[in-house]
């Protein structure tokens, strides 16, 4: 069962490239996936893949406000998925952590290009925060992960993971979700990561398509 979490701490300055995985469904529109995270945890979630009926694209994105927003934006714009999950690296975290909302206010960390976003918000005159319509609370207590602990936070950091969340969510009208996942190790693996990204988005998924119906 998954636990909260109140605030998390990032690394800034970091030269950490994202990963960007999309998965279009063959019959339906397309469940795009971000990750933003070690391009070998990505490459395991894709060979691991979502069903038959999901298939993935990988592609690297640098970490800055400005290039997020560009591609968060054209993720939806163009290929408007029903559904899109972002996945983060918490460099200081050793849980991987589901966030419930992203915050429009109080951006106040410089990107790995030393720029911060207008105004350090997301959004002018959007609402300060945004829910996501997934209920990770029930995703923590409904999946069994082995080896890692799953915990339940609503503060994404107030870094370019929480900015790149909020958008999605704006865009999304609330469907997208963002899980932050700490970096591999000698008893994390890239395996056991994409193994544990797959039980939770495929969670996610579950509660999502019954919310459709």
């Amino acid at each position: 069962m998954g636990r909260g979490v109140t605030k998390l701490r990032h690394q800034n300055g970091s030269q950490q490239h994202s990963t960007t995985l999309n998965f279009k469904r063959r019959i339906l529109n397309p469940v795009c996936v971000m990750v933003v995270a070690e391009a070998a945890a990505a490459a395991e979630l894709s060979n691991l893949g979502l069903g038959k009926d999901v298939m993935v694209q990988i592609l690297q994105l640098p970490v800055t406000y400005k290039k997020a927003k560009e591609q968060v934006s054209k993720i939806w714009e163009t290929l408007q998925p029903q559904f899109t999950v972002h996945v983060g690296l918490a460099s200081s975290s050793k849980a991987i952590i589901l966030e419930q909302c992203g915050r429009n206010q109080g951006y106040r960390d410089a990107d790995i290009c030393g720029l911060l976003p207008e105004g350090s918000v997301c959004l002018r005159d959007g609402p300060d925060m945004i829910e996501s319509t997934i209920n990770m609370k029930a995703v923590c207590k409904n999946i069994s992960v082995n080896g890692i602990q799953v915990l339940f936070s609503r503060d994404a950091g107030r870094y370019v993971c929480d900015y790149t969340y909020y958008l999605s969510l704006h865009y999304g009208n609330g469907c997208a979700a963002f899980i932050h996942v700490p970096p591999l190790s000698n008893l994390l693996t890239a395996n056991l990561l994409g193994r544990a990204l797959q039980i939770i988005i495929e969670e996610m998924l579950k509660q999502f398509g019954k919310a459709r119906k």
